[in-house]
């Protein structure tokens, strides 16, 4: 037998049979995922709540069915980008059988993901993760009497040097400056200046209060549990001990306290 050696370049043929295209293995878990989706009719529910969302005519948008498998997937897989998600869709096989796709048809872009999440309001969400619910229940796999609950930070797509006064709109730098004006008299320094000034002068704490981030309101300022300060919220996961099912999942203000969320 001789050796095969691998081209660098490729000529891609002008068509191919559907049939001769390999469809690849099944994968297990998202196979059966699929027929428990069924059960608790899934598609169906779901498309029925998305209708009213959506126009009468026009070109069909992709199956909320689709668009919440895709989500799954992130989950299932640990990929937290709408990217990473639609990349590995498309370069699996067995994920686009997942999601309902033929071997010669293209998965969703992210772009799309982020055309229906913004369409989507949280209630459809929340219909979304209440059938799951259910499918878990009906599998037997929400048992005993014991709850354990979990919160953790999660970092706000906000950056702490965008935060402005709410009371007069200034950002940190017109507001360290109208301080330096204060105590010195120069109205116009340059930025070395102003730097230096941060740094030396005391009782440079920001609350919320005072401060907010125009590109996320609901954002809040707090340390992370590295130390950091940072716009951030607070996740708190409620999970069945027995089968470690996690049956509520809230997202809060990331300045409120354990005692008052649980």
């Amino acid at each position: 037998m001789g050796l095969g050696r691998r081209r660098s370049e490729r000529q891609e043929q002008f068509w191919i049979a559907a049939e001769s295209i390999g469809s690849g293995p099944r994968h297990a878990f998202y196979h059966h995922l699929n027929k428990v989706l069924a059960s608790v009719q899934f598609d169906r529910e779901i498309e029925d709540a998305c209708e009213p969302y959506y126009a009468k005519k026009g070109r069909r948008s992709i199956p909320p069915g689709v668009y919440f498998r895709m989500l799954f997937i992130g989950y299932f897989e640990g990929i937290d980008s709408q990217r990473g998600i639609a990349w590995r869709c498309e370069d699996s096989r067995s994920l686009g059988r997942f999601l309902g796709y033929g071997p010669d048809e293209s998965t969703p872009d992210h772009s799309s993901l982020t055309v229906i999440r913004q369409r989507l309001p949280m209630e459809v969400h929340d219909l979304a993760f209440q059938l799951v619910l259910k499918a878990v229940a009906d599998h037997g796999l929400i048992k005993g009497n014991l709850l354990g609950v979990d919160a953790t930070d999660l970092e706000a797509n906000a950056a702490m040097k965008s935060i402005v006064r709410r009371d007069t709109g200034d950002d940190w730098r017109e507001y360290v400056r109208k301080l330096y004006e204060e105590e010195t008299g120069i109205s116009d320094p340059d930025d070395d200046e102003l730097r230096r000034f941060d740094k030396q002068r005391k009782n440079k704490k920001v609350s919320n209060e005072q401060w907010v981030n125009p590109n996320d309101p609901d954002a809040k300022i707090g340390k992370m549990k590295d130390g950091r300060t940072h716009m951030k919220y607070k996740a708190e996961h409620a999970v069945n001990l027995e089968t470690t099912a996690i049956i509520s999942a809230e997202v809060y203000h990331g300045d409120q306290s354990d005692f008052s969320t649980i």
